[in-house]
């Protein structure tokens, strides 16, 4: 009897781990890989935009001015004669490094402070979320603003205060995921076998929560996103002749009924990208949700 047989006899099949199960889930959702496709394609035409548009970011034309879009400028030119679609794409840069640098740092933080307030529990636990509460009651546009007039407009600065005021929702969902986690057995045999807290918090309790991490920090990135797109529309973001998609916007707008194309391509790109991190995101929550069953 060939092996085949003897496979199908017995009755076992190969197992698959959660990540291989998640992966088939997310091929399957027609939304979340669109989006997918979408959010690469829009990353690869902003980090090679140098390669492919004949225009510099700065270089103007004061005698052409604004003009509609033409086979020259494929999204026509702003005030000062420069290329639109190159100023999208170089500002989709700085977005984009907004979306995942201020991200990072609310998930470095938001991960670290919800994994030790849920694995210690009782009081330190409890100061630790009440100071949650307290920041979350803060105006987060006003706490932002204010820091950006008293530090000045520096664009490191922006990513970092941005990351600073997202973090709170991230540790309250880590909490929670280590509060499950911590009376798992492997957790009781780390304990036993002398592991340090933190060796614990590391090695076994953070690793076992990343799924939601994961799903989260999709979900972040567009929120962060946006919020550095109000902040350069009040002209606090980015300076020129540096751009974002929000900052863009902002332009678009004084000019909206004279020439709308600064206003609806940069609204556009932002909108695109938004969407495409938001069906993305949710793809993978329902691709990473454990509670699915198995095809």
């Amino acid at each position: 009897m060939n092996a085949p047989a003897e496979a199908g006899m017995t009755g076992y099949e190969e197992g698959t781990s959660l990540w291989q199960d998640a992966w088939v889930r997310l091929r399957r959702n027609r939304l979340a890989v669109a989006g997918g496709i979408a959010l690469a394609l829009i990353t690869l035409l902003c980090v090679f935009a140098p390669l492919l548009l004949p225009y510099g970011y700065e270089q103007q034309d004061l005698v052409l001015g604004a003009a509609p879009p033409s086979w020259q400028h494929w999204l026509g030119t702003d005030v000062f004669g420069r290329d639109l679609l190159t100023r999208i794409l170089y500002g989709g840069r700085i977005s984009l490094l907004v979306g995942v640098i201020a991200t990072g740092v609310a998930l470095i933080i938001g991960v670290t402070w919800g994994a030790v307030a849920g694995y210690a529990g009782g009081r330190v636990d409890a100061f630790m979320m009440r100071f949650v509460d307290i920041v979350y009651a803060l105006p987060f546009m006003i706490f932002v603003v204010l820091l950006m007039v008293v530090f000045g407009r520096n664009l490191l600065l922006l990513f970092l205060v941005i990351g600073a005021v997202e973090w709170l929702t991230m540790a309250r969902i880590v909490r929670a995921q280590v509060q499950g986690l911590k009376q798992q057995e492997f957790v009781e045999a780390a304990v036993s076998l002398g592991l340090p807290r933190w060796a614990i918090i590391r090695r076994h309790l953070i690793p076992n929560a990343v799924g939601p991490v994961i799903v989260y920090t999709t979900l972040t990135i567009p929120a962060v996103m946006l919020l550095e797109a109000f902040i350069s529309f009040l002209g606090l973001g980015v300076q020129p002749p540096a751009s974002s998609w929000g900052s863009l916007i902002s332009d678009g707008v004084e000019t909206m009924e004279e020439y709308p194309w600064l206003l609806i391509y940069p609204g556009l790109a932002l909108s695109v990208t938004l969407f495409a991190l938001n069906f993305l995101g949710d793809g993978l929550r329902d691709a990473l949700d454990v509670r699915s069953s198995k095809d």
